[in-house]
């Protein structure tokens, strides 16, 4: 069996650039994962060490220490998030009977404003491993294609006189850029499911935290005279939602 000097030496020009193109997708392919790999390794790392100290905080009523190592915690998805809700109330937050409703449906919008850019940040690259998991295959079998052809082109040109063994030869040599897509295709398509697994792990837990911190932050302006300003301004809204007149 010819080994891969001798294929790739007695390839055609056409075939040559098909897997110079797939090794070149493999590359982006795995530099992508590596990436990605460690953007999320590094964010989840931070985020460990983050949620134990920020928790203690709140539990101590520490506000101005949590909101510090929140905007301190840069890489975390979830001090990220978190951060950005305690500073759209951080002024609020030294006289809690001035925090309303609208205050706390303000930090719940911020929540979402980060949420959807540190989604958006994690999920890119991964088109590019959904591109190469998809056409690899298919760029191999262009090769493969063209490769055959030439194979039975050549048969033709002398006369239809080439043995069987000729035209396998032929053959096999056009058969490795398929064999090359296909094993840069299967590596993309496990990096894309695996990326895709994490990120929705990764919002499923942003998430939960921030409608933790919003319960925190509705139970906080509860103590004293917050709870009081809280309710009743939420009671009034629902009151002047039902009975308001109907504009025509």
């Amino acid at each position: 069996m010819p080994n891969i000097i001798d294929l790739w030496t007695n390839s055609a020009g056409f075939a040559k650039g098909i897997v110079v193109i797939l090794i070149i997708m493999s590359i982006w392919s795995v530099s992508t994962f590596i990436q990605k790999w460690w953007q999320l390794r590094r964010s989840t790392r931070e985020t460990v060490r983050f949620v134990p100290e920020f928790s203690r905080f709140l539990q101590e009523e520490h506000l101005d220490a949590a909101i510090a190592l929140a905007e301190k915690t840069k890489k975390s998805h979830v001090a990220r998030v978190l951060g950005e809700a305690l500073a759209e109330v951080k002024p609020l937050l030294r006289d809690r009977a001035t925090i309303t409703a609208a205050d706390i449906n303000s930090a719940e919008r911020a929540v979402e404003r980060q949420m959807l850019i540190i989604v958006a940040e994690l999920k890119r690259g991964l088109g590019i491993l959904a591109t190469i998991g998809a056409t690899a295959p298919f760029v191999g079998l262009l090769g493969t294609t063209m490769g055959i052809v030439n194979a039975f082109t050549g048969m033709m040109a002398s006369g239809g006189g080439g043995s069987l063994s000729a035209v396998a030869g032929g053959i096999s040599e056009a058969l490795i850029t398929t064999a090359i897509g296909l094993i840069a295709a299967i590596p993309a398509v496990w990096f894309y499911n695996y990326f895709t697994t994490k990120i929705d792990f990764i919002s499923v837990e942003m998430t939960y935290t921030s409608k933790e911190l919003i319960d925190y932050l509705i139970r906080s302006v509860g103590s004293e005279f917050g709870r009081s300003i809280f309710t009743k301004e939420f009671q009034a809204q629902k009151a002047s939602q039902s009975s308001g007149p109907i504009s025509r």
